[in-house]
């Protein structure tokens, strides 16, 4: 695997290497082809760490997909703010679509807990949450996902999408917090 890396002033070592990631969301899009096959489900990436996930997801999908994005925040720094800020909002209609949000990784729950009840208010077919990375000891709401890429212990990473004050989202492999 990788060696230590440092962003500003922080120290990250490895976590979770390039082919661990490439195996799982492989497997994270069979399941999807497989579970959404003659659906065309809208696949929507929220920015911005989730957009490498997001890409590697809809290529590992063998079935037709949308993927669209939307702009959502709560990150300053290495710690959540507890405040949802909505950047880029959704263009695309999704009545009646089956609709598969793609996360970078759900700690608290805050932002899904925000954004959810507005796309049920836009009646899709369905709703169905993708995260690469999950945190149960954060989560503070009672979030269902639907595809899950890996559980981690409750320390922040960067790499793969995610980063450290705008460094680290082209690291190619996960890095935590060496505390």
């Amino acid at each position: 695997m990788s060696n230590p890396i440092q962003l500003h002033d922080l120290h990250f070592r490895p976590m979770i290497g390039e082919s661990d990631l490439a195996q799982r969301v492989q497997a994270l899009g069979a399941a999807i082809s497989a579970d959404y096959a003659g659906k065309r489900p809208l696949l929507l990436g929220v920015l911005n760490g989730a957009f490498i996930f997001a890409a590697d997801l809809a290529r590992a999908c063998s079935i037709d997909c949308e993927v669209s994005f939307i702009k959502l925040s709560s990150y300053k720094g290495t710690q959540s703010s507890g405040e949802i800020s909505e950047k880029i909002g959704l263009e695309i209609p999704v009545a009646q679509r089956h609709v598969i949000l793609i996360e970078d990784i759900i700690d608290s729950g805050n932002t899904m807990a925000h954004f959810l009840p507005t796309l049920r208010h836009l009646q899709p077919a369905s709703i169905a949450i993708a995260t690469l990375l999950f945190k149960p000891e954060a989560l503070m709401h009672p979030i269902q996902i639907d595809y899950l890429g890996f559980e981690i212990p409750n320390r922040f990473v960067v790499g793969y999408g995610l980063d450290y004050n705008g460094l680290g989202r082209n690291l190619p492999a996960i890095y935590q917090l060496d505390e």
